[in-house]
């Protein structure tokens, strides 16, 4: 057993490693913004949620403004943002966009991914994902325990190719291809398993064909 006086007594990247891929493996996208000016942002993001269907409401966690709050700043601006899925073709560029480059340059053109942009939409989509969505900003909520925001926002509309989309709505992830990480520097591709019907009391539990 580990006790968190131990945790805390870690040296802090040690820390910060053991922390963050404790809690397994997680979605992991990149989020497109601009500025005032119009430039271009795009960041990494591992800790984004789904909140709900109806409406369709997606979270994510900003991390304190002074660890870099482009992202933060940019969607309160223009209240649109973008979250793209990331594949294995383009890893080392989405992970490149966590360099802490500065407000006036775009990551888009730094990393080699390139902008797509969606008439009357004030947020750049990544051309190379398979799967992404824009959403309009609802709310962002501070968090004092350590200075971040939950920043909460709908889905206004979705890219995916029809090939991933099954009958039912379910998404296929794994013919897709949409890699996930672990801690803050592992990314993974994924297996199927299975999928199970919605379970009920005292009945044993059926299998979805997913065709």
């Amino acid at each position: 057993m580990i006790d968190s006086k131990t945790i805390s007594s870690w040296e802090r990247f040690y820390r910060g490693n053991f922390i963050n891929s404790l809690s397994g493996f997680k979605p992991v996208s990149l989020i497109g913004t601009k500025n005032n000016n119009g430039q271009s942002n795009l960041a990494i993001f591992s800790n984004i949620v789904h909140l709900g269907a109806d409406p369709p409401l997606v979270g994510f966690v900003n991390r304190p403004l002074e660890a870099g709050g482009h992202t933060l700043a940019n969607i309160e601006t223009s209240r649109f943002y973008t979250i793209n899925h990331i594949h294995s073709s383009f890893a080392e560029k989405a992970h490149q966009t966590s360099a802490k480059y500065d407000g006036g340059v775009s990551e888009f053109s730094k990393v080699g991914l390139h902008e797509q942009w969606v008439e009357n939409f004030e947020a750049p989509f990544v051309a190379e994902s398979k799967i992404k969505f824009g959403l309009s900003l609802q709310q962002i909520i501070p968090i004092p325990l350590n200075n971040t925001y939950f920043v909460i926002g709908k889905i206004e509309m979705v890219f995916v190719d029809e090939t991933y989309l099954l009958p039912d709505g379910f998404i296929d992830m794994v013919k897709a291809e949409s890699l996930c990480s672990s801690g803050i520097d592992a990314y993974h591709t994924v297996s199927y398993l299975d999928r199970f019907a919605y379970p009920k009391p005292n009945l044993p539990v059926k299998k979805i064909d997913n065709k």
